[in-house]
């Protein structure tokens, strides 16, 4: 069980850089230990090394701590989730599309659903704003908008 834990431990969290400014693999034991060779031991937890103070100790403890966090949030944290925003991208929208109109007024759980009439165009071909038609108070409205105020939530499928 022991051989088991220490292969698991030793594997990379992160994709393995090539860089030789940093050798260092993020592996689970060398979080929890701060060692860059993970070495298995059978130490009692109750043996406690009498030759450095308490405060040393809790000094050491806290640095490693610190370290730790710092390591999981810099690079583990960001594989969690892919930022594709600004890597991908994405299609104008056009006629049709059902999209969630941006309020900063209001609630984010009030923000009036909306159709786009007719998109406008910019000099680079993109569409950088829209004519929404929404529904406020039992009549429907139209409003011209930016689409970074707007939410795509259905395309519409051109036929």
């Amino acid at each position: 069980m022991a051989e088991v834990s220490a292969i698991v431990n030793s594997r990379p969290l992160v994709p393995v850089s090539t860089d030789p400014e940093n050798p260092l693999i993020l592996t689970p034991a060398m979080l929890l230990t701060q060692k860059t060779d993970y070495i298995f031991h059978f130490r009692p937890s109750w043996r406690i090394r009498q030759t450095r103070s308490l405060s040393c100790r809790m000094e050491t403890s806290t640095g490693s701590a610190s370290v730790f966090w710092s390591r999981w949030r810099k690079e583990y944290l960001p594989l969690l989730q892919q930022r594709r925003k600004w890597t991908e991208d994405r299609r104008d929208l056009i006629e049709g599309d059902v999209i969630l109109l941006k309020d900063k007024n209001i609630c984010r759980t009030q923000w009036p659903v909306g159709i786009i009439v007719n998109s406008f165009k910019s000099s680079d071909e993109h569409v950088r704003k829209a004519e929404v038609r929404v529904i406020v108070n039992g009549k429907a409205t139209t409003y011209t908008r930016p689409i970074v105020d707007m939410i795509l939530l259905i395309e519409n499928k051109p036929v």
